[in-house]
């Protein structure tokens, strides 16, 4: 593979800043389906462009440039240009940043932010910086990084996130299709047994759950599969075991949605949590 397509990503844990995970990556042909993330996402784009598709529209992301996503926001993403985009990425809990927000903002409710991608070099820095403390084993310095870039983004571009309550009865309808989903990710029922369950049509229950999520029922299953083999994996489950126990037909099934959602493979994924991550790897099983 040539030097110029080679992708590689790094997505771990440190044992003493719980409450946030590390992403590291160079991603060239990857691309992010739409997903969502129970926490934030903050992430400092330092070479190439990435494209972030948002409700919103499509964000574009040079270097220099802080993406900003809040959770269970639904995102997508890709290389904005051919040789790909690098990032430093951290995935704060909502916990760690409404605690933030609660001892050095004067935000009120949940805190997020009101902008996607804003060029901020000195948030971008910041991101860097927590990094390099971390793989140090830095973690005083580390966690004071975090909280200061995390209490300055607030400052310049956050915000109370709006209470999001159903006002219909196609947002009820979606809200407990999802509940019926997570009760049962590993025996789903199909569109129509679902909408004949809750009393609708499939076409408007479709309707309904796009609208309430951002994506399909059938989308959101697979991001809602991979979030539970993620805490899963995180209490050291095998892949194997975890795929079986969400609902995948077997391992690779597991593999490749895992891969696209998350940026790394699960076994990747998991040697990072049992501390045997080997520096320079690359995006394969």
């Amino acid at each position: 593979m040539a030097e110029k397509d080679r992708e590689w990503a790094r997505h771990w844990q440190h044992a003493e800043l719980p409450g946030v995970d590390l992403l590291r990556a160079r991603y060239v042909r990857h691309t992010f389906p739409r997903h969502s993330h129970e926490g934030y996402v903050l992430a400092a784009v330092t070479s190439g462009v990435e494209e972030v598709g948002v409700p919103g529209g499509t964000v574009r992301a040079g270097p220099g440039t802080v993406l900003m996503i809040n959770p269970e926001v639904p995102h997508s993403a890709r290389a904005g240009t051919p040789e790909g985009w690098v990032y430093d990425t951290l995935y704060p809990s909502a916990q760690l940043v409404n605690d933030v927000a609660a001892e050095m903002t004067s935000a009120r409710g949940t805190a997020g932010f009101t902008e996607t991608g804003v060029s901020d070099p000195r948030a971008v820095r910041l991101i860097s910086q927590v990094h390099r403390a971390a793989e140090e084993g830095n973690a005083l310095a580390a966690d004071s990084v975090l909280r200061v870039m995390v209490a300055q983004l607030l400052d310049r571009h956050g915000g109370p996130l709006p209470t999001r309550t159903p006002r219909s009865a196609g947002a009820g309808d979606a809200a407990r299709a999802r509940a019926v989903l997570e009760e049962r990710m590993a025996r789903p029922p199909t569109l129509e047994a679902l909408a004949s369950e809750l009393g609708t049509s499939p076409f408007a229950l479709l309707r309904a759950f796009r609208k309430r999520y951002g994506m399909p029922p059938h989308t959101w299953l697979t991001d809602a599969r991979v979030r539970r083999a993620r805490s899963l994996l995180d209490r050291g489950t095998a892949p194997a075991e975890a795929a079986v126990a969400v609902g995948f037909s077997d391992q690779p099934h597991l593999n490749r949605h895992f891969t696209r959602i998350v940026g790394v493979p699960p076994g990747a994924y998991r040697r990072e949590r049992a501390g045997t991550y080997k520096t320079g790897g690359t995006l394969s099983p």
